[in-house]
C-alpha cells in the first residue's frame, strides 16, 4: 500500500494527455458549451496505464479508511476501471478466495423487462460498493446510475470521480455541486470524492499547453457562469 498523492495523480493526468483545451467550443453531454475537455479513454485502452490507475484509485480508498466489498464503474466510460479496481482490490483482501467478490459489470443500456439484477447489470454489485466515474460534469449520468444501484438494493457507500469539472447542476433546485445533488437526492450518508479537480487541474494544464489568452478568458467566463467556484489564470 502506498499514500495517493494528489500532485502525483494530476500529474498523471498531464502527462498522459488526458485533458486538453479547444480553440472553439465543443457541446457537452449536460448541454454547455466548453473550451476543455477530460477524456480518459487513453489510458482505460491501454493496460498498463489502467493497472496505474486503478493503483491511485485503491490507494486513495485506503487513505479514506473506507470499508469496500465492490467496486462498480459508471457505464460505459467507467467500466473497465470498475472491472480492473475490483479484481485488484479483491486480490489484496487477506480473506480473499472463492465466492468472497463478485466481478460486477453494468449495462449501458437497461432491458425493458425482468429484475433490476438482470436490467441493469452483466453481472449485480455486492456487498458495501464504491461507485466509480471517470468525468463528473452535472452529476446526471451518476445519479441515473445510483438510481439503478438503489432500486436493485445495493449497498452504495461511495463516490469516485477520477475527474471532477467543478461544474453546478444544470437545475438549480439540485444544489450548488454534484456532491450536493447526491446529498439532496440519497443522503448526506453517501460521500462524494474527487480524485482531481478542474479548479487545481486548469492552471496547471494551462501552464503546460499554454493555450490562446481567448480560450483562457472563455474558460474564465465559463466558470463564472456554472462554475462551483470562479476561475483565474492571471
Amino acid at each position: 500500500m502506498s499514500q495517493f498523492d494528489a500532485a502525483v495523480f494530476e500529474e498523471f493526468i498531464l502527462e498522459e494527455k488526458v485533458a486538453g483545451f479547444f480553440e472553439k467550443p465543443i457541446q457537452l453531454k449536460s448541454g454547455r458549451q466548453s473550451h476543455w475537455y477530460v477524456n480518459w479513454r487513453s489510458v482505460t485502452n491501454d493496460v498498463f496505464l489502467l493497472d496505474k490507475l486503478c493503483d491511485f484509485i485503491l490507494d486513495f480508498v485506503e487513505d479514506q479508511k473506507l470499508s469496500v466489498d465492490c467496486f462498480y464503474g459508471v457505464p460505459e466510460g467507467a467500466t473497465k476501471t470498475g472491472l480492473l479496481a475490483q479484481y485488484k482490490w479483491a486480490k489484496r483482501q487477506s480473506h480473499f478466495g472463492k465466492g468472497t467478490h463478485v466481478l460486477a459489470m453494468g449495462r449501458a443500456k437497461a432491458k425493458l423487462h425482468g429484475d433490476p439484477k438482470d436490467r441493469y447489470f452483466v453481472g449485480q454489485p455486492s456487498g458495501r460498493t464504491v461507485v466509480v466515474e471517470d468525468v463528473t460534469t452535472t452529476g446526471g449520468s451518476l445519479v441515473a446510475t445510483l438510481d439503478q444501484l438503489q432500486e436493485a438494493g445495493v449497498q452504495v457507500v461511495a463516490v469516485l470521480g477520477l475527474t471532477n469539472r467543478g461544474e453546478k447542476p444544470v437545475d438549480a433546485a439540485d444544489g450548488v455541486s454534484v456532491a450536493d445533488r447526491i446529498s439532496k437526492r440519497f443522503g448526506k450518508n453517501l460521500p462524494y470524492f474527487a480524485l482531481s479537480h478542474a479548479h487545481s487541474l486548469l492552471p496547471k494544464l494551462a501552464a503546460r499547453l499554454k493555450p490562446s489568452s481567448e480560450v483562457l478568458s472563455a474558460l474564465e467566463s465559463e466558470y463564472a457562469a456554472y462554475g462551483t467556484a470562479p476561475l483565474q489564470f492571471r
